[in-house]
């Protein structure tokens, strides 16, 4: 068994494509080119990939160095079958456009439901407090 702990692990995934999902929500995919014993990333002809419902964008980002504790998932990417999704491409421009009107609505939503629990007298921390406790 050549079983190796940590990120040693991931030395035989170099020079192959991975999709990495951030802590803050992005996606990249791009070809994995180091690692280090943090986690620590380097993507080379990287993409940021936004997905708004059937639909998504690819922004190209180039070469990107991802911080070992903003990653939350890696996963190489399966070549042969990377073309077989059922996600439409669309343009740069009408992905970023989805997705403004997407958190626009998931803004009025929330706001709709903060404005419910005060008329019921509840209150809920706003989430940029959450950390001061």
């Amino acid at each position: 068994m050549n079983y190796m702990p940590g990120t040693a692990s991931l030395i035989q995934d170099i020079d192959k494509k991975h999709l990495v999902l951030l802590r803050d929500g992005r996606t990249l995919i791009g070809y994995l080119r180091s690692i280090d014993q943090f986690a620590n990333l380097v993507l080379h002809q990287t993409v940021e990939r936004i997905h708004v419902g059937k639909k998504y964008g690819d922004i190209p980002r180039g070469i990107f160095v991802v911080r070992g504790e903003n990653v939350v998932l890696l996963g190489e990417i399966d070549l042969e079958k990377e073309s077989d999704t059922p996600l439409q491409q669309v343009s740069i421009e009408e992905i970023l456009e989805e997705q403004r009107v997407e958190q626009q609505a998931k803004q009025e939503s929330e706001k709709l439901k903060m404005q419910a629990l005060k008329e019921r007298g509840l209150s809920v921390p706003r989430a940029d407090t959450l950390d001061e406790y």
